[in-house]
């Protein structure tokens, strides 16, 4: 399945997601693409629309690949290889700082458009524009259940078979379009897929935030 871009993919999530009894819903889209997506799925679905605040934890000298990642709140998922890769507890621990001050830094910019919506007892839609190897879902996860929502729903444009099976066990429900055997990279699954910048997720947000105010 291939989308034309992140819009594309939002709506036809959309679409599936119509079928389902969401309760007070909030859509949470992890920085910076999955908030596009997000306000896309807000405004189709007439939910709040929030971000999740995660960062990938990398592994030592090899800064691509993700052992793990790291929450707004400092909570922290490490991936089972993570110690395959080199990763001890003194570089994790450099690592999880490093990140935590982006973590810092970005949450300064996204709340002063925004507060964290109240999650307690709601219907929480959680997105990305695909996912690569689940750990900051994962991580996301983790945080949105500490939040005791109604249920947990994570909507996906696309995914590698093996991580939707991983997910799919934490949460309520999971609604992925498309789950392509000899995944290689998210990005081969769009027409477009530009960078996203923060101010390009902050305007999404702020718009989104504008289009329920409106209602």
């Amino acid at each position: 399945m291939m989308f034309h871009d992140r819009t594309d993919a939002a709506l036809r999530l959309a679409r599936d997601l119509r079928q389902y009894d969401f309760h007070d819903p909030v859509v949470l889209g992890i920085p910076r693409g999955g908030v596009l997506t997000a306000a896309v799925l807000a405004r189709e679905l007439g939910a709040e629309c929030d971000v999740a605040l995660v960062r990938k934890l990398r592994a030592p000298a090899q800064p691509e690949l993700a052992i793990g990642a790291i929450a707004e709140d400092g909570e922290v998922h490490v991936s089972a290889f993570a110690e395959q890769v080199g990763a001890d507890e003194e570089s994790l621990a450099r690592e999880k700082q490093e990140r935590l001050g982006e973590l810092e830094q970005r949450s300064r910019m996204f709340r002063e458009i925004r507060p964290r919506a109240a999650l307690a007892g709601r219907s929480i839609i959680l997105t990305d524009d695909g996912i690569a190897t689940g750990s900051t879902m994962l991580a996301a996860i983790d945080v949105v259940r500490a939040s005791s929502p109604r249920d947990l729903t994570v909507a996906i444009p696309v995914a590698p078979p093996d991580r939707i099976g991983r997910i799919r066990d934490r949460v309520d429900r999971v609604v992925c379009l498309a789950t392509p055997e000899g995944f290689a990279a998210i990005g081969i699954h769009y027409e477009e897929f530009d960078q996203v910048s923060d101010e390009e997720a902050c305007e999404a947000l702020r718009e989104a935030a504008a289009v329920k105010a409106g209602e």
